[in-house]
């Protein structure tokens, strides 16, 4: 074959090649959280992979829960086994010291995970004492799940550090915040757990973050005001993917808030949001953005199951598109 014909058949076959891989790639095109690529069932539970058995310390009561966070060491792992119920309602603000894993079995075998507690009606339960810390395959619960204003004020955990871990776990009944991320945390990653029932009025947040670095993945969501919140500060930012919101909420169900909320005098909503690839069965609004993002924000992929008129709010500088709406899912280009 003579150079210039094999140059024109290379090229061709490049050619083909090339939209080949774009069929491909669009083919493979999905919306919302049910192709769920994380290997992982959404909500974490029955199929879930990473699941230990067994810590450096085993815990089956309230007061070796309390000694094993006093002695832990960085890379060690506190184990509550199946079955056990640890009453925590006389203790707040537990530091869980850096490095340290908190353990359960929720998921292997059918277990529920071992059940936290607390019925204290105000304070936060745990405080991230530094960086690389691990809470996965546990229940916490907490002492009110109502949305009135009652006298309860119950917030789970909350870190400033780098590298917090929230997997595989149930969290529910901490009516001001279930997770709250301070604007130090770095590289925070919260995914397959099951959030639900944090809905005081008012507030009522499933994660409440201020970071510039927290990524949201395969969670469920359920009976929050907010799924998930953010202060809108300068620099802030959250990725939300792969989660599933179930129907009920009282309020819209992801947020960023704008320089109005805070006072600052300024039209800010943060630096960016990313938020592709969930399933909202909810009929409230999906997406609030109360200002304008520094950087930008995406809304893409997503499947509003239950529309309503403007799903999408923003104040500007974000690209909202190829979304899916209703049950026969309806594209928007």
């Amino acid at each position: 074959m003579p150079d210039k014909q094999l140059l024109c058949y290379v090229v061709g076959l490049l050619f083909l090649m090339l939209v080949a891989a774009g069929l491909a790639q669009e083919a493979e095109e999905t919306f919302g959280c049910e192709a769920n690529p994380t290997g992982n069932p959404i909500g974490g539970g029955e199929g879930y992979s990473d699941i230990l058995t067994t810590g450096d310390f085993i815990v089956s009561t309230t007061d070796e829960f309390l000694a094993a966070l006093k002695e832990a060491k960085p890379g060690q792992v506190i184990y509550v086994p199946d079955g056990v119920e640890i009453d925590l309602t006389a203790s707040s603000n537990l530091r869980i010291p850096a490095g340290v894993t908190l353990a359960g079995s929720r998921g292997r075998d059918g277990s529920l995970g071992a059940r936290i507690f607390t019925t204290r009606k105000s304070g936060r339960l745990f405080v991230a004492a530094g960086d690389d810390i691990r809470l996965t395959g546990l229940r916490f619960e907490g002492p009110y799940g109502g949305s009135d204003r009652v006298a309860h004020s119950a917030y789970f955990l909350s870190t400033s550090c780098y590298g917090t871990e929230v997997d595989n776990c149930e969290i529910y009944n901490f009516n001001v915040a279930a997770i709250g991320v301070g604007g130090g945390a770095i590289n925070v990653q919260i995914h397959h757990n099951f959030i639900h029932h944090s809905q005081r009025s008012g507030l009522g947040y499933g994660v409440s973050t201020s970071s510039s670095d927290v990524h949201i993945i395969a969670n469920k969501f359920d009976y929050c005001r907010h799924h998930i919140a953010s202060s809108g500060s300068p620099g802030s930012g959250y990725e939300a993917a792969w989660n599933l919101i179930l129907p009920n909420a009282n309020g819209h169900h992801f947020d960023m808030h704008g320089g109005r909320d805070r006072g600052d005098s300024t039209d800010i909503a943060g630096d960016w949001m990313h938020v592709h690839h969930n399933t909202f069965q909810s009929p409230h609004r999906h997406v609030i953005i109360r200002g304008v993002p520094s950087d930008h924000a995406e809304i893409h992929h997503n499947w509003f199951v239950n529309p309503v008129e403007k799903s999408v709010i923003s104040g500007g500088n974000t690209k909202v598109y190829r979304n899916v709406h209703g049950p026969d899912k309806i594209l928007e280009e």
